[in-house]
């Protein structure tokens, strides 16, 4: 099969990067689906995971965790799925990514794609989704079904990929978003997506928080530099309120701020379910199945930008070079075998 994979650790700008390599099918074994990839979305993981570093990789390492595609074939104890179906999903960091014509996925953090989706549409949609929901309904306990119904929310990044969908899913729980936005276009694109306020986040949020007419917000979901906020966070948020957090950070966090609030700081790592392989995994395949009624139902939208064809080394270099520039409004997703 065709792949894009890296053997050395090397800035985006080398053509070595990442390079187009022909390695064997894969075989499902157990709960495995072979997915037949039609389209990826790049991640801030990918970039992290291809960091420049001195280790070098015995065998070519596929990355990628953004997928839409077909169901080739199944392992044994594989229920939920047969040949034939179309289906999204985010993956496992531990295993060979989505940056392959062919990859291994359980079927348990796995879903049917939206059908009002194509395959690019749909590829935009898993690794951020799932981020989104855990932080606010896992992490932070927020009812997914509207209990918390006009509480505040301040999603701080509310234009990149993990904002976009997470402004959207937040109003669909019935909650009062103040998203962050600091460029013209991006202000455009978090108030279309139905934040009711923006904020930008260049500037000290205090102020502009108190202009809404409230002291503390209710919840945050930090989708930003963690460091760059914390302190801002640590005042904003409302005593006994909800912290998520998704970017680790560089240097010590002072916690007097939430401490003396009684605030509960929560971390969110899409990854965890799968990575640790932990008995609720299956949640992430309710949870992306979920997303995809409210899609079709036309409660949620896509949060693609912008798509490369067809899916190889050069066009995923690009992928990330565009992403490790910082200025990504919504996903990129690079599409079709050549």
């Amino acid at each position: 099969m065709k792949a894009v994979a890296l053997t050395r650790y090397l800035p985006i700008a080398d053509p070595e990067s990442l390079v187009d390599v022909t390695l064997p099918d894969p075989v499902p074994t157990g709960h495995d689906l072979l997915v037949r990839v039609a389209a990826v979305s790049v991640n801030p993981v990918d970039t992290k995971q291809r960091a420049p570093s001195a280790k070098v990789e015995a065998q070519p390492r596929v990355l990628g965790w953004d997928a839409a595609g077909t169901v080739a074939a199944v392992g044994p104890e594989v229920t939920l799925f047969k040949p034939g179906d179309e289906v999204y999903y985010a993956g496992d960091v531990t295993r060979q990514g989505s940056n392959s014509e062919l990859q291994l996925v359980d079927e348990r953090i796995v879903a049917r794609k939206p059908r009002t989706l194509d395959f690019a549409q749909a590829a935009a949609i898993p690794l951020t989704a799932i981020t989104a929901w855990e932080c606010y309904f896992d992490r932070m306990k927020i009812d997914p079904g509207g209990a918390h119904r006009g509480a505040s929310l301040l999603i701080i990044g509310g234009a990149g990929g993990v904002g976009s969908i997470g402004v959207q899913i937040a109003k669909v729980a019935g909650l009062k978003v103040i998203a962050t936005a600091s460029r013209p276009e991006t202000v455009a694109w978090v108030k279309d997506l139905g934040a009711d306020h923006v904020v930008d986040h260049s500037q000290p949020l205090r102020p502009q928080i108190e202009a809404l007419g409230l002291k503390f917000v209710d919840y945050i979901a930090n989708f930003n530099d963690t460091d760059r906020y914390w302190e801002q966070v640590g005042d904003l948020i409302r005593p006994q309120g909800a912290i998520s957090l998704i970017v680790g950070n560089r240097g010590p966090l002072a916690q007097e701020g939430v401490r003396g609030k009684s605030a509960a700081v929560c971390w969110e790592l899409m990854f965890t379910r799968p990575r640790f392989q932990c008995p609720d995994m299956i949640e992430q395949h309710r949870l992306l199945t979920r997303v995809a009624e409210l899609i079709d139902g036309g409660r949620i939208r896509g949060t693609l930008r912008e798509t490369l064809h067809p899916i190889n080394a050069a066009n995923l270099r690009a992928a990330h070079a565009k992403l490790e520039s910082g200025q990504m409004i919504g996903k990129l997703v690079v599409a079709g075998w050549s």
